[in-house]
C-alpha cells in the first residue's frame, strides 16, 4: 500500500513539474498548447526558461493581489517572443455561480477596443488603402463641426490621437443612451470646440468612432467585415466580435458585476457603447488578445510590419497627468488608438479600458519582445497594479540578467562561469 502512494505521488510530483516547465495556468482554466513537432516544443520551453524568473515572481505577487481585490473573475496572459509564457484565470464568470472563466470566456474590452482600431488602421495604411492625414468630412456626407474650417481640416490622425479640438468625452451622455453613431454625427455642429484640430489632447469616443464611417467608404464594406477580415480571422481571435448581439449569444460570457454594499453584485448586460465600436464595442477572450500581442511582435520583424508600426506607435500629441501605480514615468503621449509611456529610459504601449462592469488592461514591450493582457468582470483598483508589477519584474531581470536565445546558450554560459 505504501509504494503504490509513493509512485502516485513520484507521478503527481513529475506531471506538476512537467506542467510548470511548459508554462503557468489555472487549474480551472483548462489551458494548453500543444506544440505541433518536438523543435515546437524545444521553442516553447526555451521561451518560458529565458524569463522563468519574472513569470515566477509575477505569479506569486498578481495571485495574492488579485485574490485580496475580492474581484468575481479575471484572466491575464504574458506573451514573450513568439509565445504565450503565462496564462492564469481567476474566478468565475458570475457572482454566486459555478462556471469558472477560462481561456475562452468573453469579456468587454471597453477602450482597449481602440488599441485594436488602432491596429487595424496601420494595416489599412499600409495596404494604402488609407492615410492618417485623409480628411474625414471627405468621406462623412454632410460632415459639420461648429467651425467649418475645423471641419475641412479634421484628419484621421486628428480623431484616432484625440485631437479633434471638440471638449473632452464630447456626446457620450448620447452614446449612454444609445442612440445611433448616425445621429450622433448629424449633432457633431452644435458640440463646443476649444481648439484647431491637432492643437490639444482631449479624449472621445465619438470623434474616434467616426473612423468606422471612413473606413466603410473606403472599402464599401461594414466596418465589422473590415476588422473580421484584418485582424480577428488572420490574428487567430476565432471568439472575437464587435456587437451585442455575439456577446449575449455567447454560452461562455462573463457577466458584469458593480460593488454595492461591501460585495460585488452582478448586473444586467447592456448594450451601451456599441454604437461606437471603433472606441469601445469589441469583446474578447484573454486568449485571443495574447493571439493579438504575438501577431503585433511577429509582424514587426516582417518589411511589412514596419510602415504599419510606425503609423501605430508613432507619438501624435503628448497628454501629461498621471497613471495609478506606475512610478518612474519619464512621458505619456497619445499615438493612433495607443498611448506610449516611457518609463525608466524605455516606451510601452499601453491602454486601459473601462465600461460598466468591465475592467481590461494591455500593454506591449516592443524592445524587450513582451506583452500583457488582463481582462475584468469586476471592475476594482488591482487592475492598476496588473501592468506596473509585471514591468517591475521584467525590467530588474533585463537589467540584472544576461538575455540568452536558447537553453544551450544559457547552459554554456553557466559553464564558463564556473
Amino acid at each position: 500500500m505504501n509504494s503504490k502512494i509513493t509512485l502516485i505521488a513520484f507521478l503527481t510530483l513529475l506531471f506538476s513539474s512537467l506542467t510548470l516547465m511548459h508554462f503557468h495556468h489555472s487549474a480551472a482554466s483548462g489551458f494548453n498548447i500543444l506544440p505541433e513537432d518536438e523543435t515546437d516544443n524545444k521553442k516553447e520551453n526555451d521561451r518560458v526558461s529565458e524569463i522563468k524568473e519574472v513569470v515566477d515572481e509575477y505569479d506569486k505577487i498578481i495571485t495574492e493581489e488579485i485574490g485580496n481585490s475580492k474581484t468575481v473573475g479575471s484572466a491575464i496572459a504574458v506573451v514573450y517572443k513568439d509565445q504565450i509564457v503565462y496564462l492564469k484565470c481567476f474566478g468565475v464568470r458570475k457572482a454566486g455561480e459555478m462556471e469558472p472563466v477560462d481561456e475562452n470566456t468573453i469579456f468587454r474590452l471597453a477602450s482597449v477596443s481602440k488599441a485594436i482600431t488602432g491596429v487595424l488602421t496601420g494595416i489599412l495604411a499600409g495596404e494604402n488603402i488609407i492615410e492618417l492625414d485623409d480628411k474625414v468630412a471627405d468621406y462623412i456626407p454632410g460632415f459639420k463641426l461648429r467651425n467649418r474650417e475645423c471641419a475641412k481640416e479634421l484628419t484621421v490622425r486628428n480623431i484616432l490621437s484625440h485631437t479633434s479640438g471638440l471638449t473632452p468625452h464630447a456626446y457620450d451622455n448620447l452614446v449612454e443612451e444609445k442612440v445611433p453613431l448616425q445621429q450622433i454625427i448629424s449633432v457633431l455642429d452644435k458640440a463646443s470646440l476649444t481648439a484647431k484640430p491637432g492643437e490639444i489632447y482631449s479624449y472621445q469616443n465619438v470623434m474616434f468612432s467616426l473612423i468606422a464611417p471612413v473606413i466603410e467608404a473606403k472599402t464599401s464594406k461594414s466596418y465589422c467585415e473590415v476588422l473580421k477580415e484584418k485582424i480577428f480571422i488572420p490574428f487567430g481571435m476565432h471568439n472575437t466580435s464587435v456587437d451585442f448581439q455575439s456577446f449575449k449569444d455567447n454560452e461562455n460570457k462573463a457577466f458584469p458585476h458593480i460593488m454595492r454594499n461591501g460585495s460585488y453584485t452582478p448586473v444586467k448586460l447592456n448594450d451601451r457603447y456599441y454604437t461606437t465600436a471603433p472606441a469601445a464595442g469589441v469583446n474578447s477572450t484573454v486568449s485571443d488578445m495574447a493571439n493579438f500581442l504575438l501577431t503585433l511582435l511577429k509582424t514587426e520583424e516582417q518589411e511589412t510590419g514596419n510602415k504599419i508600426f510606425q503609423t501605430i506607435f508613432t507619438p501624435q500629441i503628448e497628454t501629461g497627468g498621471k497613471i495609478r501605480n506606475w512610478d518612474n514615468i519619464d512621458s505619456r503621449h497619445y499615438a493612433i488608438g495607443w498611448r506610449i509611456v516611457e518609463c525608466q529610459g524605455r516606451k510601452i504601449a499601453y491602454h486601459g479600458g473601462y465600461v460598466q462592469g468591465y475592467r481590461s488592461e494591455i500593454a506591449l514591450c516592443r524592445d524587450e519582445k513582451a506583452g500583457i493582457v488582463y481582462l475584468s468582470n469586476s471592475p476594482h483598483l488591482v487592475a492598476t497594479k496588473i501592468i506596473p508589477l509585471f514591468l517591475k519584474q521584467l525590467y530588474h531581470y533585463f537589467d540584472n540578467k544576461p538575455v540568452y536565445t536558447s537553453i544551450g546558450e544559457a547552459a554554456a554560459s553557466q559553464k564558463l562561469s564556473q
